[in-house]
């Protein structure tokens, strides 16, 4: 049954239940009406009966109260009071044995009144449902109402009863009920037509939207209504034509995911990397075109396996993968071995394998998230991470030695001017030129120490790499620092967070290079200080900070803290920052710095993480 259906049975039903409640709710107002009419008419014949007793006692005052209302005048008067159905008898009674004195029926006369209920307590308290199970014929049949009369207030003579029987109400109720029925039933045939009238014109949008919501489930759409049409203004038309834009714009942005699947697709063709993006039910969406490299499968033979079949758990790949995909835990460039163990290598024999969990991705309707899956040839990458490492050597060489044209143009400037001074000397026939010679000798000296510098700095080094707990290589540096510092009244803090890292460095050449920062450090605190180490960790790569609370660094002078002869200090050779970052670079590192003027500067040296 559809919604439309069941909105119709559901006015219906509603109309039948108001219709019948008025219906039921006016009958019983016209029972009340009906008891409470009774009851008036009661009372009335009970204040005659009443008078026509008073009246024969005071007619007959000497003769005894039995034998008075035993008058058969007093019978009949009683007798014509009886004018309608549900009055049943008059009946005069002594108050103490209850015998019958006088009755509308003379044979009566004689016996004893049986108790009955009291008809107006039934009237003006009783429920109605009591009224209805009365008028229906209940165990009890009868009810009276009963009045005193005495020759003083205080002395009851005779006791007045009019017996009602309340089944014989049910007469002049039963046109009343046929009446109502006639009128209940035709308001309730009317009310249904209404309501299946109102019921197609109000549901009909409902009709509309469920056909569009078919159309927009099966991929299809309804065509754009033209600009001049009407707005609709109830609100299931309004809510199908927002359905309807609803619809336009999901076609619109099917087409823009269809776009977008076709530029990623041609995107990962592209690439070197194996890239793999699976759904939330671990089904493979996109696959890059390098996929026969590393798997020696075509890329549409994959399309929609699970990652266990594209990845058999068999093999330390597919196992470290299906470990991710459970836990929901990355894994960062892990070297992984290829092939099962025992299978005949016929490509690559190890991988790089990255693994990312994704939130949202195209296909399926599950709690969870997709799967990014990234196999990188190893050699490769360390191919073109020489290759980058080539270029940013040459170009750290090139601003690093950026000073020494200036450092040899100056003697050779002063050997050239004070030769030319010594031949003026030789011409004029002067041959005091000591003093010449002197200064010549001095340049020569200097731009030797110059050159000698530059050779040193640029001679080929062989590093002698180990893997050294980065923990443990820091403390080191402390230690040989701790004495200076301690003498130059500077305060030492070491904070690290580097617990199982380790770096594949020269220890010695690393060591020199870090000193070299933090003689720097102390010496920018004449007056003492703090100096901080730090040591942090990421997932690649190492660092290891050096602060002071120093002077800091002028801004027009951090351009040139790590060329080479750069110094500001007179009798500083500028040679140790310059080394410090050359043997960083050996280390395959970075250094920079930032610093503060008035509050300090610190040094951050970056180094790879040993795999």
């Amino acid at each position: 049954m559809n919604l439309q259906a069941k909105l119709t049975l559901l006015y219906v039903l509603l109309a039948v239940i108001l219709v019948s409640s008025i219906s039921v709710v006016d009958l019983i107002n016209n029972m009340q009406q009906q008891f409470e009419a009774t009851l008036a008419q009661a009372k009335t014949f009970e204040v005659a009966a009443g008078k026509f007793v008073t009246k024969t006692l005071n007619s007959q005052r000497t003769t005894p109260l039995p034998k008075a209302l035993a008058d058969p005048a007093l019978a009949n008067d009683l007798s014509d009071l009886l004018r309608t159905n549900a009055i049943l008898e008059i009946a005069v009674t002594d108050p103490t044995t209850h015998d019958i004195l006088a009755d509308s029926n003379p044979d009566q006369l004689g016996h004893k009144a049986e108790p009955y209920p009291d008809f107006e307590k039934l009237v003006k308290e009783g429920p109605w449902y009591e009224k209805w199970r009365v008028l229906g014929g209940s165990d009890i049949r009868f009810y009276q109402l009963e009045t005193p009369l005495g020759d003083r207030p205080d002395r009851t003579l005779v006791s007045v009863l009019v017996i009602i029987a309340p089944s014989l109400i049910k007469r002049d109720i039963n046109p009343i009920m046929y009446q109502n029925a006639k009128v209940a039933v035709l308001f309730l045939v009317g009310a249904i037509i209404v309501t299946f009238l109102f019921s197609a014109l109000a549901v009909r949008p409902l009709g509309r939207l469920r056909r569009q919501l078919d159309l927009i489930s099966r991929g299809e759409y309804e065509p754009e209504k033209p600009e001049g049409t009407k707005p609709a203004t109830d609100e299931l038309s309004v809510i199908a034509s927002k359905v309807s834009m609803l619809g336009q714009r999901l076609r619109g942005a099917q087409y823009e995911v269809s776009d977008l699947r076709g530029n990623i697709d041609r995107l990962l063709q592209d690439l070197e990397d194996a890239v793999f993006i699976f759904n939330r039910e671990r089904r493979l969406v996109f696959a890059s075109g390098s996929v026969e490299k590393f798997l020696g499968k075509e890329r549409s033979d994959l399309r929609d396996q699970s990652v266990s079949d594209v990845f058999p758990p068999a093999t330390s790949l597919g196992l470290l993968i299906a470990q991710a995909s459970q836990t929901g835990r990355p894994i960062r460039k892990r070297r992984v071995p290829l092939a099962a163990p025992g299978d005949a290598v016929s490509g690559l024999a190890v991988v790089l394998l990255s693994v990312d969990m994704l939130e949202t991705l195209p296909g399926g309707a599950h709690a969870g998230s997709g799967m990014l899956v990234r196999l990188r040839d190893p050699e490769a990458q360390r191919k073109l991470g020489r290759e980058l490492q080539t270029a940013d050597r040459l170009a750290a060489i090139s601003r690093v030695t950026s000073g020494v044209a200036h450092e040899v143009k100056n003697p050779l400037n002063a050997i050239l001017l004070h030769v030319e001074v010594a031949k003026a000397k030789l011409v004029r026939g002067d041959t005091d030129v000591a003093p010449q010679m002197e200064i010549i000798s001095r340049e020569i000296l200097r731009l030797d120490r110059v050159v000698k510098t530059f050779l040193d700095f640029t001679r080929p080094v062989e590093l002698n790499l180990v893997t050294v707990p980065l923990q443990e290589l820091v403390g080191e540096i402390v230690e040989l620092a701790r004495p200076q510092a301690e003498a130059a009244r500077i305060l030492v803090n070491v904070e690290q967070q580097v617990e199982g890292v380790e770096v594949r460095v020269d220890r010695d050449l690393l060591k020199q290079a870090v000193l070299n920062v933090v003689v720097n450090g102390m010496q920018a605190m004449p007056d003492g200080g703090e100096l901080r180490f730090q040591a942090f960790a990421t997932e690649e790569t190492a660092e290891i900070r050096i602060s002071d609370t120093g002077e800091g660094i002028p801004e027009e002078l951090r351009a040139k803290i790590f060329r080479l002869y750069f110094t500001t200090r007179q009798e500083g050779s500028g040679i140790g920052l310059a080394m410090t970052f050359r043997i960083v670079q050996l280390h395959d590192g970075t250094i920079d710095f930032t610093s503060e003027p008035g509050k300090g500067t610190t040094f951050s040296i970056r180094l790879p993480i040993a795999v």
